[in-house]
This record gives structure tokens, sequence and C-alpha cells, in this order.
């Protein structure tokens, strides 16, 4: 089953395997109508009749449409890192350069094929919290993600290091995804090589 998101996000969590599958299908189809009318003609009312279940299930995951696409953010994530796990299986461990084309590349393919991404992202998009908030979670993610791969331990060092790594490439892809509908290559090359030099002198 996918995964839901992390019992925090929720105003209650799934217990049986009906209600997680339910919950499955409110946020999928969150996400499909993002892309169809935006967040801010989002409602809970049109996702609950997508999703084919009645209004009382949305509200009893979520009390508003920001819960909701928070909710939905945190599953990117959480899919996010299963994607970049499975990439490294095949990698050699302590490659930092494997691991950062993984990041970058899972990131880029999410970006430009899952629904809904364009606009939650990882929460960047909507008001969900403060813009700083997402680039930390995904810092802290890859901490504890690649701590182990990379031979370091997960330390505050580490965690910076992530974190100036994911608030330049933050800011390079939006910008190539601005500049083109798929990302400007020439862009994402140029974030790639900064990406390098910079983990090259914070890892080797």
């Amino acid at each position: 089953m996918k995964p839901v998101p992390h019992a925090t996000s929720l105003r209650r969590a799934p217990v049986q395997r009906r209600s997680a599958e339910r919950l499955t299908r409110i946020l999928d189809a969150c996400a499909d109508l993002l892309d169809e009318v935006g967040y801010d003609a989002l409602s809970t009312r049109a996702v609950a009749q997508r999703a084919g279940v009645p209004i009382g299930s949305v509200y009893r995951f979520f009390g508003n449409k920001r819960q909701m696409a928070d909710a939905l953010a945190q599953r990117n994530l959480e899919r996010y890192a299963e994607r970049v796990t499975e990439r490294l299986k095949g990698a050699q461990r302590g490659d930092w350069r494997a691991a950062m084309d993984a990041v970058l590349d899972e990131y880029l393919a999410m970006k430009r094929t899952a629904p809904g991404f364009s606009l939650v992202d990882f929460g960047n998009q909507i008001p969900v919290g403060t813009r700083a908030e997402p680039n930390h979670r995904v810092a802290d993610r890859l901490t504890e993600l690649l701590s182990d791969y990379l031979g370091r331990e997960p330390d505050d060092e580490l965690r910076r290091t992530f974190l100036i790594a994911v608030e330049t490439a933050d800011t390079l892809v939006h910008l190539a995804f601005r500049m083109a509908p798929d990302g400007d290559a020439r862009i994402i090359e140029e974030a790639r090589e900064l990406l390098r030099a910079y983990l090259a002198r914070a890892l080797d």
C-alpha cells in the first residue's frame, strides 16, 4: 500500500486498512485537483467528490484544505525518500556523487510527473508554514537517509551541509522550471555543477 502521511499531520490517524486506503484516495484526489484548478480554487467538497467519499471522511482526517495540502507534501517527501533509497541500492556506499545525482534526479522526476507536485512540492509553494520549514524538513530527511550510506555521523555539520545544498537546489530548480515547462536543461546542469563543487569541498 502507498505510504500515508505521518500521523502528526492528521486530525485522526487511519487504523484499519480500509481507512488508510480512503486517506490515500483523498490525497490522490487532492493532488489531481491541484493540477486542474490550483490551490485557491481547491475545496474539501470537490476533493471528497473526486475521491468518491463522503465529505465527513475528509473532515475526519483534515480540518481544512491547508492541512490536506500539507499532508500531501509530507507524503511527497516520504515517496521521494523511497525513490532515492531505491536509486542508491546499486551504488557504491560512500559515493556522495551518486547520492547527489539520485537526490537531484528524483526530485526533477517528481516535479515533472507527480500529480500536484508543482504546486505543493514538499510544502514550499502554498501557505502551509514558513517557506524555510519544508527545506529544513528535506534536509533532516536526507541527513537521516544518507548518513549511514556516506559513512558520516548525522550531526549538525552534515545537516547544515545538506540544508545549504537543498536551499541552493530549490532556488535553481524553481528558476529552471520558470524558464521552461520541463525545466531549462542548461540551468539544471549549472545547478548540478554548483552542487558538485560545494559538496566536493564539504564531503571529500
